[in-house]
């Protein structure tokens, strides 16, 4: 595998869905870790059990893990806080609280899917988890957040 040219293939990828979940403070650090921890264990990549894309992802995720707490009680904490509406869209609040009842589980999935524009199989190789428990799992988010957004009146039931 080319490690070079992996990184030039991946890393906006990579890097735009950490920036989406992390933000400006931790996205630059944890897309390079990401190609740090990659590049470490490259000799471990086995393309027969699914593409680089799938696997970067999945180291991606194995370092948001570390995040998650902070993660919720950043959600919980936007959702509480009044926001100028010259600072942030007039939505954000609501989706950083139907985003916040998410299991983690069920937030993985939908953000991979959403944010990562990954395939059901994707997620389920980045995830190490079967594709039926992410079918079931997104289902699941979509139908939380659909309600979720539905009580705030952002959507039609």
């Amino acid at each position: 595998m080319d490690f070079e040219e992996l990184f030039e293939d991946h890393f906006d990828a990579i890097y735009g869905y950490l920036a989406r979940r992390v933000g400006p403070d931790l996205d630059r650090d944890l897309a390079a870790e990401t190609f740090a921890r990659a590049y470490a264990g490259r000799k471990r990549f086995d393309p027969h059990r699914g593409g680089p894309r799938a696997w970067l992802f999945g180291v991606a995720h194995n370092l948001l893990r570390r995040h998650y707490r902070d993660e919720e009680r950043r959600l919980q904490a936007f959702a509480r806080v009044e926001v100028p509406r010259y600072e942030a869209a007039p939505h954000e609040p609501l989706l950083a609280e139907a985003l916040s009842v998410l299991s983690r589980e069920e937030r993985d999935v939908l953000l991979l899917f959403a944010w990562a524009d990954l395939s059901y199989e994707q997620i389920a190789e980045a995830l190490a988890i079967p594709i039926g428990t992410v079918r079931s799992r997104l289902s699941r988010a979509r139908t939380l957040m659909r309600n979720e957004l539905a009580k705030e009146g952002a959507v039609d039931g």
